[in-house]
């Protein structure tokens, strides 16, 4: 799982690939070091109304897998492709997307009890 923080440049259209595929296509502008790149993501299937919410120019959060294939075209010269494949999107400074945990606890762990201060009645020899 990766994460990359930007703004968003473009949102696509949904388009329907084959009956049992649709995917959508997003950039974001990633911009924390000098020469800013533009990602482009995508979206499958039910992710795809994941982007419904958002505008191009808001800052957000996107986890992703990266993917990767092999293809070989007809005239048998081998190719790999690799693809972004977003499954979350937040705006930044929004904290946890729809659907996550609704309590954090920020308490401390307890202590596990000192062992010195075990019943001077054990009759362990060690």
């Amino acid at each position: 799982m990766f994460k990359l923080t930007g703004t968003i440049k473009i949102i696509k259209e949904t388009v329907q690939i084959t009956e049992k595929f649709a995917k959508r296509e997003f950039v974001v502008t990633e911009s924390s070091s000098m020469y800013p790149q533009d990602i482009m993501f995508q979206a499958a299937q039910d992710k795809c109304s994941m982007l419904d919410g958002f505008n191009e120019n808001d800052q957000v959060e996107v986890s992703f897998n990266l993917r990767g294939r092999e293809w070989t075209s007809p005239q048998g010269e081998v190719k790999y492709f690799n693809t972004l494949d977003a499954w979350r999107i937040e705006k930044v400074g929004q904290g946890m997307p729809q659907g996550g945990p609704s309590e954090m606890n920020l308490d401390p762990i307890p202590a596990a009890p000192d062992a010195s201060k075990e019943s001077a009645d054990d009759d362990l020899p060690f």
